[in-house]
């Protein structure tokens, strides 16, 4: 496997300077990016399979071992204060469990059988979907998570650094992250984790976006659950409504810190009317706005 080759490129990397052993290690992170780049046709594919199946309710799951768990699971995460997500709609499976987010549990990447479990736990189903991240493309937890989903009709994604491995064949989408081998031997927290990372925030985001959870590059469903979100939440919907603060305190409350609720209310609605469009448009507030003006547009001609 390419992530596990000793490359001459990096041989006497102990014997340089330290700068210049800087400059390898930036040099593969450089190239991490440039295996996501050209794997951009296979992220935007996953993502437009994975958006209908989430938009009709499904769930949102990760599964890795080791470095790729902890990515994936940090990515998972993140959805929630970001995108509001719900937590009831987010599965994360790392092998080893919670302990395994900061520390090694040995031999947990090898229990396909743990997998199968976590799997049948959750009762994955048809409408979820699953991104599977190893860098080996091997990897038996991570590769037993991803079978017996697909096995129960999930949408299956894999994220891989090795080309042609069992994960990446077995998966509906095959995300190849060529990032070749490592300036330390099969260190792959280096440029393949590197990859991976980027690999996961695009994906997600992207699916995100498509949901309608941003609006004029804002995060209008970010949760606030400290008051730096609340702050966020503030400051977005001055930015596009114009109101005073007083004006957006008021809204916030009213729509009980939903920010698109609330830039609704600002803009004229009332809550059943602001929910109702919300719900029509399938929660994207750039269609929700188009169907209001239509409404307004209409009655004005009567």
């Amino acid at each position: 496997m390419e992530t596990e080759r000793h490359s001459p490129r990096y041989s006497a990397i102990e014997a340089l300077s330290p700068g210049d052993i800087l400059e390898a290690m930036i040099e593969g992170q450089f190239a991490a990016v440039a295996a996501v780049r050209a794997a951009r046709p296979a992220l935007e594919e996953a993502a437009l399979a994975m958006e209908p199946r989430l938009r009709d309710g499904g769930r949102l799951g990760y599964a890795g071992a080791g470095t790729s768990g902890r990515l994936a699971i940090q990515d998972g995460a993140e959805r929630t204060p970001t995108f509001s997500w719900p937590q009831e709609r987010l599965l994360l499976l790392i092998a080893g469990g919670r302990e395994a987010l900061i520390q090694s549990v040995e031999g947990a990447e090898d229990d396909s059988d743990e997998a199968i479990r976590l799997v049948r736990r959750y009762a994955m189903e048809a409408r979820d979907v699953l991104i599977a991240v190893a860098a080996s493309g091997t990897t038996p937890f991570t590769l037993a998570c991803l079978r017996e989903a697909k096995q129960r009709s999930a949408l299956t994604v894999a994220i891989a650094n090795n080309r042609d491995t069992p994960l990446l064949v077995e998966a509906e989408h095959a995300i190849w992250l060529d990032t070749g081998p490592e300036p330390i031997a099969g260190s792959t927290r280096m440029k393949a984790g590197t990859a991976q990372r980027i690999a996961l925030n695009l994906l997600s985001s992207l699916v995100m976006i498509r949901l309608g959870r941003v609006y004029r590059g804002l995060m209008v469903d970010l949760k606030a659950v400290n008051k730096k979100l609340l702050r966020r939440s503030e400051k977005i919907l001055l930015e596009l409504s114009g109101g005073s603060r007083e004006e957006v305190h008021e809204a916030l409350r009213r729509a009980e810190g939903n920010v698109k609720t609330a830039l609704l209310l600002l803009e004229g609605c009332d809550p059943e009317e602001a929910a109702r469009m919300l719900d029509r448009s399938g929660g994207r507030l750039r269609e929700a706005k188009a169907l209001i003006e239509t409404r307004r547009g209409a009655k004005q001609q009567t």
